[in-house]
């Protein structure tokens, strides 16, 4: 009889898993109650990097004098240039059902039982949804977070909003308070700022991303400053509504007045009334469960994937743990999830990717190291472009060479990590990196150049 999998919780870590069992030959039943797809396709990724690539093509409209396109009539591309906020919004929801339906197509195809319900666990390995009790020999978990609701700031889904409530709106705030400088509250200001909005973001610590690298947090808060963007430290202590619009008040008692407010200030994971202590599922003190590096939890047969776990809140990383769990319950070889190896990126612009240790992590560790800093406005196509921002930075081994880690700061900086995620993940050294042709003219030069300059001669004399 073939293995029976459910799989609770339809995001990238629930399908990706879905698919990976249905092709291994067993009997799969995924169990979903907001829609396929998950924050990632939902609420999160798939829209909020869309209204990103929306508020980009203005930043290449404003390039467009220096590279001569003007109008007809001698004026400036941007001089007539607005923003259909409706249009924007009502392009994104189409965007995510289409991804959605090709999510539920391909999972109708690979032989998955899809079930619209609310689980929960009766058993290690039974899981109730809505009174029918589903039998399995392996359950997965993948049950995502939500956003994290401040006492005192709770949104109302018009002036007070969070990052899954965006999207109803039909014109452009003209004032928009971002409360938290994490990676959402950076997106969403720099986005809204891009599209027209006045913006103030509101930090709690001394800069913005503070957990990335600080020449890059520190050259995104400059570029933030120079589009007129306000930048005020703090942290909320209430939000109220009002007229005119939102007052945001500070623990110290200043008040920011506008238009509208987001309150990205982080996530909570959706863990209640799943029947985990019951069948035996330990959450830690965050409410997050807990996992190893194969997806285990502490209940024989349950498995865990995404947001739900705290491992790290990226799709890539839900995806990975949910194929990883699935070869683990199978019996399929499976190689544990390494972290030091995941890519990430920051969806502002421009965008900061990155990947291995940062340098705050090889100084910890007492790692011999070397830094190879290139800024992108040296760089040919960069020039043909008109693109004078953004850098690369390459930390190697000072006695191997090898890529220890990467950061890249520039216009599509998701897609040039890649080579650079590639040697941390294979142990490359930067010689193997700058041994690989790169195409002139291209951005990816400046990653070779980088690395070049980290070889380091031997003297074998």
């Amino acid at each position: 009889m073939s293995p029976r999998v459910v799989i609770v919780g339809g995001g990238p870590g629930g399908y990706e898993a879905a698919l990976v069992a249905a092709k291994a030959g067993a009997q799969v039943t995924l169990v979903e109650r907001q829609g396929l797809g998950g924050n990632a396709v939902l609420t999160d990724v798939v829209p909020s990097k869309t209204v990103i690539a929306t508020a980009e093509w203005l930043t290449i409209a404003h390039r467009a004098p220096e590279l001569g396109i003007r109008r007809p009539d001698g004026a400036e591309l941007t001089s007539s240039l607005t923003i259909d906020m409706a249009q924007v919004n009502a392009r994104i929801k189409g965007l995510v059902r289409k991804q959605s339906d090709d999510i539920a197509t391909r999972l109708e195809a690979s032989g998955v039982r899809v079930v619209d319900g609310r689980a929960r666990l009766a058993g290690p390995q039974r899981v109730e949804v809505d009174g029918e009790v589903l039998e399995a020999d392996a359950v997965l978990l993948a049950v995502g977070a939500r956003p994290r609701i401040v006492p005192g700031c709770e949104p109302d889904g018009e002036r007070i909003l969070t990052w899954t409530q965006l999207y109803d709106l039909t014109d452009l705030p003209e004032h928009l308070i971002v409360v938290g400088s994490g990676v959402t509250g950076a997106e969403f200001a720099g986005a809204y700022r891009l599209l027209g909005s006045e913006v103030t973001l509101v930090a709690s610590g001394d800069r913005v991303l503070s957990r990335e690298d600080p020449d890059a947090s520190a050259h995104l808060t400059e570029v933030f400053r120079s589009r007129g963007m306000s930048l005020v430290g703090g942290r909320a202590a209430t939000v109220a509504r009002d007229d005119a619009g939102v007052r945001v008040t500070l623990e110290d008692g200043r008040v920011l007045e506008g238009s509208h407010v987001l309150m990205a200030v982080g996530s909570v994971p959706n863990t209640e009334d799943l029947g985990l202590e019951e069948a035996g599922v330990e959450l830690d003190e965050r409410g997050l469960i807990r996992v190893d590096r194969v997806s285990r939890t502490t209940a024989r047969g349950v498995y865990a994937a995404g947001d739900c776990t705290g491992v790290l809140p990226l799709a890539s990383v839900a995806a990975t743990q949910g194929r990883i769990a699935m070869a683990h319950a199978l019996g399929d070889a499976v190689t544990p999830i390494d972290l030091r190896t995941v890519a990430s990126n920051v969806f502002t612009v421009p965008e900061i990717a990155s990947v291995g240790a940062s340098e705050a992590e090889l100084k910890e560790r007492g790692l011999f190291y070397e830094v190879s800093r290139l800024d992108l406005a040296g760089n040919p196509r960069a020039k043909m472009l008109g693109i004078d921002e953004g850098f690369v930075k390459v930390f190697g081994h000072t006695v191997t060479g090898q890529v220890f880690g990467a950061v890249v700061v520039g216009p599509r900086a998701s897609e040039h990590i890649y080579p650079l995620s590639l040697a941390v993940a294979h142990h490359l050294t930067v010689d193997d990196v700058a041994a690989a042709f790169t195409v002139y003219p291209s951005l990816s030069g400046t990653i070779s150049e980088a690395a070049r300059r980290l070889h380091r001669i031997t003297d074998e004399a």
